[in-house]
């Protein structure tokens, strides 16, 4: 493939005036903070390691900046986007600045949180600059949804960054660090300064990227019980787990009989545990629930 022409991406006059011409302002209600740099795109698809034959996903594209660099690379990016006007404008813009890529474009107008399915071959990749306010339910709807996306990378703000990534014993450890973890390997790649986004940010932002695991967790529990255990823990997560899981498990007691089984102390908080032995517990509450039913 011959290489991009120097004006492919979108610089900061660029974004601005697509804006403009649509009649576009960034909204805080839809977390919108477009990138208007080349440099800082161009980075994310490299920490993304696309590659030449990866069917991406990418979660509101606004403007393109990174649809662009995407499909510089990538063999088919898809887009989903919320926002009619910004969804209605896209195409255009990838026709006039990848016009012999457009063919490996294509656009869902929907939701994230309520994709269901996405045209043409299953995604390989998920990256995306997810708005702030919806950025881990989002992250975690894809991941269950598409379980062929083997590798995310996601720009995110600092904070949550740090949260996804966070492991057992980190103050910052919590129910986004613990599901994120029920699918990927998570790690932090990298931070992201304010100036590159239009409007700035009041936060810096940070890459977080999801290599998902090769063999899901081993549990006969699932996901959506072990999200339960996950939930309940860090509700409150200042008491001990035999107290915190009390109205999870029906009781104090039945609580701590779920925990000794699955080998956690009823005194340990929920930011000490792995994912694993969230299972473990909900597990061996099940199990003990089937027993009293004989």
């Amino acid at each position: 493939m011959s290489s991009p022409a120097p004006d492919t991406l979108l610089g900061p006059a660029d974004v601005r005036e697509l804006a403009a011409a649509l009649g576009v302002r960034p909204t805080k209600q839809r977390g919108q903070n477009f990138v208007i740099d080349a440099n800082t795109v161009r980075r994310i698809v490299r920490t993304a390691e696309v590659r030449p034959d990866d069917v991406v996903v990418e979660v509101g594209p606004g403007l393109g900046s990174l649809t662009l660099a995407l499909l510089e690379t990538a063999d088919r990016v898809t887009a989903v986007e919320i926002d009619d006007v910004l969804a209605g404008a896209l195409p255009a813009t990838v026709a006039a600045r990848l016009p012999e890529r457009a063919d490996r474009f294509a656009l869902v107008r929907s939701d994230a949180m309520r994709v269901t399915g996405l045209p043409g071959p299953a995604p390989t990749a998920l990256v995306a600059n997810l708005p702030y306010n919806v950025a881990v339910p989002v992250l975690l709807h894809m991941l269950e949804t598409f379980p062929s996306i083997e590798r995310t990378l996601v720009m995110v703000q600092a904070e949550v960054a740090d949260r996804l990534a966070a492991g057992p014993g980190s103050k910052v450890y919590g129910v986004p660090s613990v599901k994120a973890n029920w699918y990927a390997e998570v790690k932090r790649a990298g931070s992201i300064g304010r100036t590159v986004f239009w409007p700035a940010p009041n936060v810096d932002s940070g890459l977080v990227s999801l290599v998902r695991r090769a063999e899901p967790l081993k549990t006969t529990a699932s996901r959506r019980e072990v999200f339960a255990v996950v939930d309940a823990a860090f509700a409150q997560r200042r008491k001990t787990l035999r107290a915190a899981l009390a109205g999870w498990a029906g009781s104090a007691a039945a609580a701590e009989a779920a925990l000794v089984g699955a080998g956690v102390s009823p005194q340990a908080r929920g930011e000490a545990l792995t994912v694993e032995e969230f299972a473990r517990i909900a597990e061996h509450k099940k199990s003990l629930a089937a027993g009293q039913e004989k």
